[in-house]
C-alpha cells in the first residue's frame, strides 16, 4: 500500500521512467529549509485545510483587512480555492456563480472586455520597439552619408553604424532593465508603462532632431530608458491580471505588437522614403521614420492609466479594498474575484516569509529552484538574439541591398518580411497554450537554422535572379519560423518561471540578457559582414540556432498550462535530472516523428495534485485486493 508523502517535502516534483524513480532529499541549512517549506506552501497553500478552520481563517482575514462586507464573497472564494469542483457539490453557490466557474473551463476564451483592454493597451507598448528596430532599419540607408560615416568598406564606419542602432539596447542592458524594480516598486505596474512610454515618445522625436552620429547616439541611448524597465513590466503586468488557462497566450500579446510595430515601422520606412527635403532641413524623410517610432508610446500614454492596476501589486502594498474593485473589473463575477483576492493575499504572505533576511540577487542564483529558472530563462532570451532575428530587423534593408534590390525594392522586400513576422505572431496566440514553449522552440529552431543557410549561401550564386529570390526565401522563411516559436516565447516564459518573491529581479535579469545579447548582435553586424561576408555572417548564426536545440532540450523546462504557483515543483527537478530527460527525448523524438511509431512519453513532472490523486488510486486497489485476499481465506 502506498502513502503520500509529507507535505513540507522540499521538492513536490517526481520523476517516473520505467527503470528507475528519483527521489530528492534535501541535506540544506536551515534557512533553506525554510524556503523549502515556503515554496512547499505555494504548491497548494489551501492543502489539508479543515473546512472550520478554512472559514475561520477567512474571518480572521476579512476582519484584519477590513472586508467584513465581503466575507460571503470571500467564504465562497476560499473553497473554490481550495477545491475548484466544489460548487458543483455545494449549495452556497447559486446558479450564476456555477455556470461562471463552469465557464472558466469550458469556454478559457471568454473574459471581461477589460482583461482583453488591459493586454492590448500595455502591449501596444512593445510596438515602440518594434518601430525602432524597423524605422533605424530603413533610416540607415540614408543618415550615414548625411554624418559622414557612409563608407560601405571602412571599419570605422560600420563599427558607428552599429553603435548608432544598437545604443537603446546597450543602455537597457546595463542601466534600464536594473531600474525596474524601483520604478515597479514605488510607481506601480501601469504607471511605469506610463513613464516608459512617455520617455520613448520624447526621445524618438530627440533623435528626429540630432545632426551629428555622436548626438543621435546619445538620443538613441537614452530611449534605452523608455524601452529596457517597459519591456520587464508588461509580461508581469499581463502574467499577474491573466487567468492560467490563456496567461501565455495574453502574454505573448507583447511580441505580436513588437511583431506589429515591425511590420508598421518598414511600411513606414517605405512611404517616408520619398519625402524631399524642404529648406532649412536636410534628410526629413528619415527624421520622419525615427520620430514617428514614438506615436505608440504617446497612445498609450493616453489610454494605459484607464486600466486596471495590476491586484498582486495592489495586495503586495496591502490596498485589499483597491485589489477586489481591480479584480471585479478583470473577472466576471465577485465569487471569482474574492477567491483571486484571497489566493493571491495567502501566496504573498507565504512569499514574505520567503523575503525576510534574506538577498534576493543573490538567492536567484544559489536556490536550485530560482537557479534552474534563471538559467531556462537565460537560454530562451539568449536564444532570441542569436538564432539571428535582429540581423533581419535592423539590417534586412541592407541585406537586401546587397544581394542585388535597388533602394526603394530593399525597403519593399523589408516590409515583406515584417509583415510576415507579423501575420504568423498571430497563430501563435494559441499555440502557445497548446503545443507549449519548449515543444515550439524544438520544432522552430532547426527550421531557423535552414533558413539562414539558404539566405547566406544565396550570395554564392552568380545570378543576381537567383541570389535575390535565394536571400528572399531565406528572409522570408526565417520570419515564418521565428514568429510562432522563438519570438513569443521568451518574455512569456521569462514572466511566468521565477517564483513571485524574485519575479521583478528575475524578468530584469532576463531583460537585461536579451538586450545586452541585442546589442552585440547589432554593434557586430556590420563587421562581420566585412570580415567574413555575407555568407560566413549568416552561417556563425545558423550554428547557433543548432547550439541553442541543444540547449533547449537540456535545460528549458515546460510550463504550459501550469498555475504561476505550480511551477515551483517544476523547477524543483535538479538540473541532471532534466537533463537526462532530454536526451532520453531524442530516440522517443526520432521514433514518432521519423519512424511514425507511437512510443510512450516520458512522465517527468507529476505534480502534488496528481501524485495525490495516484496514492488514493493506489490505496483504493490495495484495500480491494486485501479484501479478496480475506475472502479467500473465510472461504
Amino acid at each position: 500500500m502506498s502513502t503520500s508523502r509529507p507535505s513540507n517535502e522540499k521538492s513536490d516534483a517526481m520523476v517516473e521512467h520505467p527503470h528507475h524513480a528519483h527521489h530528492h532529499k534535501s541535506n540544506a541549512d536551515a534557512g533553506a529549509r525554510a524556503i523549502a517549506n515556503a515554496d512547499a506552501k505555494l504548491s497548494n497553500p489551501f492543502r489539508g485545510i479543515p473546512h472550520d478552520r478554512l472559514m475561520a481563517d477567512v474571518e480572521i482575514f476579512a476582519q484584519e483587512r477590513g472586508l467584513t462586507h465581503l466575507l460571503p464573497e470571500l467564504k465562497k472564494g476560499a473553497l473554490v480555492a481550495q477545491d475548484s469542483t466544489c460548487h458543483d457539490r455545494l449549495d452556497i453557490f447559486t446558479d450564476e456563480d456555477k455556470r461562471i466557474l463552469t465557464e472558466e473551463v469550458t469556454h478559457k476564451w471568454r473574459q471581461t472586455s477589460t482583461l482583453y483592454y488591459m493586454v492590448v493597451m500595455s502591449s501596444l507598448a512593445a510596438a515602440v520597439q518594434g518601430m525602432d528596430e524597423a524605422v533605424i532599419n530603413g533610416a540607415q540607408l540614408i543618415y550615414p552619408t548625411q554624418f559622414g560615416i557612409g563608407d560601405s568598406n571602412s571599419s570605422r564606419d560600420s563599427w558607428l553604424i552599429g553603435l548608432i542602432n544598437s545604443a537603446p539596447y546597450l543602455c537597457c542592458a546595463t542601466i534600464s532593465c536594473w531600474m525596474t524594480y524601483p520604478l515597479n516598486h514605488y510607481l506601480g505596474r501601469k504607471k511605469t508603462i506610463f513613464v516608459t512610454c512617455m520617455i520613448s515618445f520624447l526621445t524618438c522625436i530627440w533623435s528626429g532632431l540630432t545632426n551629428t552620429w555622436w548626438h543621435l547616439f546619445i538620443a538613441r541611448f537614452f530611449l534605452g530608458f523608455g524601452i529596457g524597465p517597459k519591456s520587464a513590466t508588461v509580461p508581469v503586468y499581463a502574467a499577474e491580471c491573466s487567468p492560467a488557462p490563456i496567461r501565455g497566450a495574453l502574454v505573448m500579446m507583447w511580441q505580436m505588437w513588437t511583431a506589429f510595430g515591425i511590420a508598421l515601422g518598414d511600411l513606414i520606412d517605405l512611404v517616408f522614403y520619398f519625402i524631399p527635403d524642404t529648406p532649412g532641413v536636410t534628410g526629413l524623410n528619415w527624421r520622419l521614420m525615427l520620430g514617428s517610432a514614438g506615436v505608440p508610446g504617446l497612445i498609450v500614454c493616453l489610454q494605459v492609466l484607464f486600466a486596471p492596476e495590476s491586484p498582486r501589486w495592489l495586495i503586495s502594498k496591502g490596498c485589499y479594498e483597491d485589489a477586489f474593485n481591480e479584480l471585479c473589473r478583470l473577472r466576471f463575477s465577485r465569487v471569482q474575484a474574492a477567491r483571486d483576492l484571497y489566493y493571491i493575499h495567502v501566496l504573498l504572505e507565504a512569499e514574505n516569509e520567503m523575503k525576510k533576511g534574506r538577498n534576493r540577487v543573490v538567492e536567484m542564483f544559489t536556490i536550485p529552484r530560482n537557479r534552474h529558472a534563471a538559467l531556462a530563462s537565460w537560454v530562451v532570451m539568449f536564444g532570441q538574439q542569436f538564432c539571428g532575428v535582429n540581423v533581419i530587423a535592423y539590417y534586412s534593408s541592407n541585406i537586401f541591398l546587397a544581394s542585388g534590390f535597388s533602394n526603394v525594392s530593399a525597403m519593399a522586400s523589408t516590409l515583406g518580411s515584417g509583415t510576415l513576422t507579423w501575420l504568423f505572431a498571430l497563430p501563435a496566440v494559441f499555440t502557445i497554450d497548446t503545443y507549449g514553449r519548449r515543444n515550439l522552440l524544438l520544432f522552430t529552431f532547426p527550421c531557423m537554422a535552414i533558413s539562414l543557410l539558404i539566405t547566406g549561401f544565396s550570395f554564392w550564386s552568380t545570378s543576381e535572379t537567383g541570389r535575390v529570390a535565394g536571400v528572399s526565401i531565406g528572409i522570408y522563411l526565417f520570419a515564418i519560423f521565428y514568429s510562432p516559436g522563438e519570438g513569443p516565447v521568451p518574455f512569456t516564459y521569462s514572466a511566468e518561471v521565477f517564483p513571485l518573491y524574485i519575479r521583478e529581479i528575475g524578468m530584469s535579469f532576463a531583460t537585461a540578457t536579451t538586450w545586452f545579447w541585442n546589442f552585440v548582435l547589432s554593434i557586430t553586424w556590420p563587421s562581420l559582414t566585412l570580415a567574413f561576408k555575407q555568407q560566413g555572417a549568416f552561417s556563425w548564426y545558423a550554428a547557433w540556432c543548432c547550439v541553442l536545440w541543444v540547449l533547449i532540450l537540456l535545460f528549458v523546462r515546460e510550463t504550459k498550462g501550469k498555475t504561476l504557483e505550480e511551477l515551483d515543483q517544476v523547477f524543483a527537478v535538479p538540473l541532471g535530472t532534466h537533463a537526462a530527460y532530454g536526451l532520453r527525448q531524442i530516440p522517443y523524438g526520432f521514433k514518432k516523428f521519423v519512424l511514425f511509431q507511437n512510443p510512450v512519453p516520458e512522465q517527468l513532472y507529476q505534480l502534488e495534485s496528481e501524485s495525490d490523486v495516484s496514492s488514493k488510486t493506489d490505496d483504493e486497489k490495495a484495500r480491494k485486493e486485501v479484501k479478496e485476499e480475506l475472502g479467500k481465506v473465510n472461504v
